[in-house]
């Protein structure tokens, strides 16, 4: 018996590996995209911290330029430095 395949649709689903499933400014799933944008993806990609906390980088931008002294993680309160 063989088989002949006349049509075939893929379905792909992706997901972002980080330590949490929303993002801590902004609140958005780490799946969906930031407010300030409209697709999720590569134009949206997330940003960890040494302290291992992880946002969305327009979040976490918005968030270091706010801050006018010392900028700090929203979640902890460590100093931010970017996880390389």
């Amino acid at each position: 018996m063989k088989v002949k395949i006349k049509n075939w649709q893929a379905v792909a689903i992706w997901k972002w590996i980080a330590n949490d499933d929303n993002c801590g400014i902004c609140r958005n799933a780490f799946d969906g995209c930031c407010t300030e944008c409209k697709m999720p993806g590569d134009d949206c990609p997330l940003v960890w911290g040494k302290c291992s906390h992880c946002f969305h980088i327009h979040c976490i931008m918005k968030w270091l330029t706010s801050q006018n002294v010392h900028q700090q993680c929203p979640m902890c309160r460590q100093e931010w430095n970017f996880k390389e």
